[in-house]
């Protein structure tokens, strides 16, 4: 997977009104499908009043079709998931789940405006989206005695590092998530700094 494309940082949300209806576009980072359609479930549960929460998503790289999806949630077929779908695939983003909520106002707006409508929030929503690089993890696990848990915690935060969890028996024993790029320098310190008794398992 290619390292040089953002991502969102946070979530984010814009707003606008067209002919009555409310359209609430919601933006988040996401790394599966899974996680794309617990947004559009927890769009539903915060507006369970508003009348479709249509959802796309790509949770690769940008443009990269191996996880994507799309649903229209009752609007007419076309006019809502796939004209999304397709503003985030053609995005400088990429996995990033877009959630848009609408109230409906009374006019029917008909396919060609809904498609408008519904690809404008994205549109609206990338324009002011926060991002940050997307970075490589890679995964190890390793197993110290407790008195070596501050080397290892302290050279960690410094790589940028991050425990995922721990399991306390004789020993502790690590799960955590570096870097890819600083996983030899972080490797390297370790064992020198412990005299070789620090090493890290990698997935």
């Amino acid at each position: 997977m290619s390292a040089s494309f953002q991502v969102p940082t946070r979530f984010h949300q814009v707003e606008e009104v067209i002919k009555r209806s409310r359209f609430i576009t919601w933006v988040a980072h996401v790394t599966d499908g899974k996680q794309a359609r617990e947004l559009q479930q927890l769009a539903r549960q915060q507006h369970p009043e508003a009348s479709h929460h249509c959802l796309a998503f790509n949770a690769g790289p940008p443009g990269d079709t191996r996880e994507i999806g799309a649903s229209d949630d009752g609007e007419p077929a076309g006019s809502a998931g796939r004209p999304m779908l397709n503003v985030v695939l053609g995005a400088e983003v990429g996995q990033l789940a877009v959630v848009v909520i609408r109230y409906y106002g009374g006019t029917k707006l008909g396919v060609g405006g809904l498609v408008r409508a519904y690809s404008g929030g994205v549109k609206l929503a990338l324009e002011s989206l926060p991002t940050r690089p997307f970075v490589t993890m890679v995964q190890g696990r390793i197993r110290v005695d407790y008195a070596d848990q501050p080397t290892l915690e302290h050279w960690l935060g410094h790589f940028d590092g991050k425990i995922i969890s721990q399991e306390f028996e004789q020993q502790v024993t690590y799960s955590l998530a570096l870097p890819e790029e600083r996983r030899q320098r972080f490797a390297l310190q370790l064992a020198q700094s412990s005299q070789g008794r620090l090493q890290v398992e990698w997935d």
